[in-house]
């Protein structure tokens, strides 16, 4: 290898001979770009007369293109054939990744993003499209890193200047709990955990509203929120058979991961379903808790919005009149004392209040906070930050001939 050769991909110097059809190359190994090509031969005539044929006229590849670049032009087909995409999103992932290949941050970067920027091309394509497909599905099929993945599925996006729409609610509960192995029945799946697809995405969406309506979705990952819901759908369908499975083995049985954060999920929304239960009539002397409240869950989703307003009705009277008892403080000079006095009330407990989990269970603050000063204007200024409150000619004049004056008195001596 010559002295000083270099990648002419990522500019690396890790090049290595490597024996193709016994032909001597030499390889990038950071990137498998090939920098010098070998000679082949194609048939037996040409063997026997020593004629040499170039690697690209022997295989018909442009030279141009670099054996790492073809290789992963391929897997960009290949995934998109594996998930039954249509030839157009093809031909538009082949394309972004040409473009993105070019880009001088991508190319001197290490194999293990070059791998996954195969997938980025894929998904961006396929959120164009309103086709819905998840970042963890593309990791599975890729055996990647999902930090790697989405750090370099931003960079992409920001680089070619992509606009790429956000997954909605609705296609990402369709596409996550398409895959679950609960609809048909198998050898390791009972009969009575069996459950109809179209039956359970409904339900499932309407209890992935309700945690939408009630704060539940707001800054989370929304993967933990649509697994807990899928859990109480499946259960509320047909509660006798499923209340003693736990969300841990209805995961198992489904053949999915189980969030960490989902348990918690699981807990809100059943607080919800019971704060909503508790203003129907027929369910208020069940005495229901949040294991037996799944099998009403049906009742509350068909009424789920009259029922909101009347379960949270209580903190929003709360807020009400807080608020005008703030406006009675500010009128009380036009008014006789005593007219806007109002009922005060304490504010209930979580989770009486419609509001973000966040403020209703705000976290405990290691430090405390240092009180804030109260300005009066009566603080004195020194010297050096008067001259920045002074404004016109004359005020700089006064200031002068009063600090000539000042320094003036301080230099007289004092009498014996």
């Amino acid at each position: 290898m010559p002295n000083g050769s270099r990648c002419p991909d990522c500019g690396s110097s890790e090049l290595v001979e490597d024996s193709h059809y016994t032909q001597s190359q030499l390889v990038c190994s950071e990137c498998g770009c090939v920098v010098t090509e070998g000679v082949l031969t194609t048939t037996f005539s040409d063997e026997g007369n020593l004629r040499e044929v170039a690697y690209s006229r022997s295989t018909g590849e442009n030279e141009q293109v670099s054996r790492s670049q073809q290789r992963d032009l391929r897997r960009v087909r290949d995934l998109c054939r594996i998930l039954k995409l249509p030839q157009t999103f093809e031909d538009t992932a082949v394309s972004y990744y040409r473009k993105a290949y070019q880009l001088s941050g991508i190319r001197a970067a290490r194999l293990q993003k070059k791998e996954v920027l195969v997938g980025c091309c894929v998904l961006i394509t396929c959120r164009q499209h309103n086709w819905p497909l998840t970042m963890g599905t593309i990791c599975a099929l890729l055996y990647a890193d999902l930090d790697v993945f989405s750090g370099t599925y931003m960079q992409i996006v920001k680089l070619l200047e992509l606009d790429v729409p956000s997954l909605c609610l609705e296609d990402l509960v369709k596409s996550y709990c398409g895959s679950f192995k609960l609809f048909q029945a198998s050898p390791s799946m009972p009969p009575k955990y069996v459950e109809d697809k179209d039956k359970m995405l409904s339900r499932t969406l309407l209890l992935v509203e309700l945690a939408n309506e009630t704060w539940l979705v707001t800054g989370r990952h929304p993967l933990p929120i649509i697994t807990a819901a899928t859990f109480l759908a499946w259960q509320s369908l047909r509660p006798s058979d499923r209340l003693t499975c736990s969300l841990a083995r209805f995961c198992k049985l489904a053949n999915v991961d189980l969030p960490y954060p989902a348990a918690s999920r699981l807990q809100e929304l059943q607080a919800v379903l019971l704060q909503m239960a508790s203003q129907l009539a027929w369910l208020q002397v069940l005495k229901l808790d949040k294991r037996s409240v799944v099998k009403h869950i049906g009742d509350l989703l068909q009424h789920r919005h009259i029922l909101l307003r009347m379960a949270f009705r209580d903190g929003t009277e709360v807020v009400e009149t807080e608020e005008l008892q703030q406006q009675g403080q500010g009128q009380q000079e036009e008014v006789e004392d005593g007219a806007l006095d109002l009922p005060k009330k304490k504010r209930p407990a979580s989770p009486a209040l419609l509001l973000p989990p966040c403020m209703l269970k705000p976290p405990k603050r290691t430090h405390p906070t240092p009180p804030v000063s109260v300005v009066t204007g009566d603080e004195n200024i020194s010297d050096s930050e008067i001259e920045q409150y002074l404004r016109t000619p004359q005020e700089v004049r006064d200031f002068q001939r009063a600090q000539a004056a000042s320094q003036a008195a301080m230099s007289v001596p004092n009498p014996p």
